[in-house]
């Protein structure tokens, strides 16, 4: 294990904060030696076989049994292959889609990229419409490709969507939280305002509650306790709750 990487679960971390694997002091020489496997997440990269450094500044995290990354309230999204996101049809030329995802340059999506698709049979897809798709292409050098349905072929809730909803932006760090299994925000939220929620990974949320009010108050809820600590959360949830906002 990386020396002193559990004891900084909970602290803040800088860019430059360096971590050195920990070498046993006496080897056994019956049994096998067994790195401990440590995946990284976001935040952490590793520099050589025994080093490892940390790029983003944030509040280190763990997960058990060997997770660790760094969160932040970072709002610039980069693709990765496999996330998937909310995005907005820009340009249909010919067999494409061009897509907005808030990255740093447009993803490209094929009309045959959707469940049941062929040449004659083509999705009704217009500019402006919201898609919530996977990235099946996600480089430094090749342009991103976005699909709407998964390795069976399956749209699996995956495709063109939005109908009577609305969409905003918050930080990625409020994304991950509301992605746990057993998201304490979510939780909060469904128990004041069930709605409809559509989660992308690149900050993007789309909500839909019973009336145009209650969906401005799940947007307003969510976007205020970005930046508040769980009390703070609360409290603002049992305001809500009473009416006061």
């Amino acid at each position: 294990m990386f020396s002193g990487l559990r004891e900084k679960v909970g602290q803040v971390l800088v860019p430059g904060d360096e971590f050195c694997l920990e070498i046993p002091e006496t080897l056994s020489l019956s049994e096998p030696m067994k790195p401990e496997k440590v995946l990284l997440g976001p935040g952490l990269k590793r520099k050589g076989d025994r080093k490892l450094l940390v790029v983003k500044s944030g509040v280190l995290r763990h997960k058990q049994p060997h997770v660790f990354w760094v969160e932040n309230q970072q709002r610039r999204y980069v693709p990765a292959r496999g996330e998937t996101v909310i995005g907005i049809i820009t340009v249909k030329s010919g067999d494409v889609f061009k897509v907005d995802v808030g990255g740093s340059e447009q993803a490209s999506l094929s009309y045959l990229a959707f469940e049941g698709a062929t040449k004659r049979n083509r999705p009704n897809v217009q500019v402006g419409d919201l898609v919530f798709a996977q990235f099946s292409v996600a480089n430094q050098h090749m342009e991103p490709e976005l699909v709407c349905v998964d390795s069976a072929g399956r749209a699996n809730g995956m495709g063109v969507f939005g109908a009577g909803g609305l969409l905003f932006s918050v930080s990625l760090g409020l994304i991950r939280r509301l992605l746990r299994p057993r998201s304490d925000v979510l939780s909060d939220l469904q128990k004041l305002l069930p709605c409809e929620l559509v989660v992308g990974m690149n900050g993007r949320l789309w909500a839909r509650a019973s009336s145009v009010q209650q969906t401005l108050v799940v947007s307003n809820l969510l976007q205020s306790c970005d930046t508040m600590s769980p009390p703070q959360r609360q409290q603002l949830f049992r305001r809500a709750a009473q009416g006061a906002l």
